[in-house]
């Protein structure tokens, strides 16, 4: 009796060992057998993005709104008038420097061709027909070789050497009066573009205050345009003026070299002329005694 109960209690104690050991042992060949085949598509991995294709940078262009075609579009009409007084004043006095510059070598030329081949003619009339017609240095031979032949009547009183100066320096006094053609309205462009340029600030100034007033506010967006045109006008005048100014002494001392020459070359005909004259009257004196 006593191995039976001993039996059973041990057969009880496996089946309680058996029971507690089950579910562990499932779940472990749970996690050891394969997964099973789902029933829907395997989606394949997402696809890289593709690249962006490399593009060029492009270069924002802002427009200017407060340049010189905004000015002349949004200028009234004074701004419009003014800003064309300045642009006559520039236009007028680079035509004048330009022009001045090519009469300048022209006469430098002239000058070079006066003191090469005048002076070894036989006579001066026929040094000054071999001159270039319109050559200040044949205007000055002819005017003295005139001078010399009307030397008579009432013009006979007066001595012939005062006489011959008086026409030779006439001569190159038309001379020099001719070079300064131009040269004033570069002087009048140098004094006055600046003031020009300045009321076109003031005006551009009185139209900032003026918006300014009728905004009731001093914002950047009402004042900017109007500043920005005085701005300009001021920017202007100083670029007409500056030119003019340095054009104008320039070519004044171009003038002084040139006109050097000139009064050289009218002393020199002058002791030409006058050593005519009194070679002849040498020769009438040597040649009386003789002849008594």
């Amino acid at each position: 009796m006593l191995k039976i109960i001993q039996m059973a209690g041990l057969a009880a104690g496996l089946l309680i060992a058996v029971a507690a050991t089950a579910p562990q042992f499932a779940q472990a060949q749970a996690q050891q057998s394969p997964p099973a085949a789902s029933s829907e598509p395997a989606t394949a991995p997402a696809a890289a993005p593709a690249a962006r294709p490399a593009t060029a940078t492009a270069t924002e262009v802002v427009e200017n709104p407060y340049g010189l075609q905004a000015l002349w579009q949004g200028g009234d009409i004074v701004a419009r008038i003014t800003l064309g007084i300045l642009v006559i004043m520039s236009m007028g006095s680079w035509y004048v420097i330009i022009t001045k510059v090519y009469e300048q070598a022209k006469m430098g030329a002239q000058a070079r061709a006066a003191e090469k081949a005048f002076w070894k003619a036989p006579s001066v009339r026929q040094g000054a027909e071999g001159l270039k017609t319109g050559s200040p240095f044949r205007f000055i031979a002819e005017s003295g070789l005139e001078a010399s032949s009307t030397h008579t009547g009432l013009l006979g009183n007066v001595d012939l050497n005062t006489w011959v100066t008086m026409s030779i320096q006439r001569a190159i006094d038309n001379v020099h009066s001719r070079t300064q053609d131009g040269l004033v309205f570069l002087a009048t462009v140098g004094s006055t573009a600046p003031f020009v340029g300045l009321f076109g600030t003031v005006w551009g100034i009185y139209h900032a205050l003026t918006a300014i007033g009728i905004a009731g506010q001093a914002s950047i967006d009402k004042v900017a345009g109007p500043v920005g045109e005085a701005l300009i006008m001021t920017a202007l005048g100083l670029a007409v003026a500056v030119p003019a100014v340095l054009g104008y002494n320039w070519l004044i001392r171009r003038n002084k070299t040139a006109m050097d020459q000139v009064r050289g070359f009218g002393a020199d005909l002058h002791a030409v002329l006058m050593s005519g004259p009194k070679a002849a009257a040498h020769a009438a004196h040597v040649a009386a005694p003789a002849r008594g």
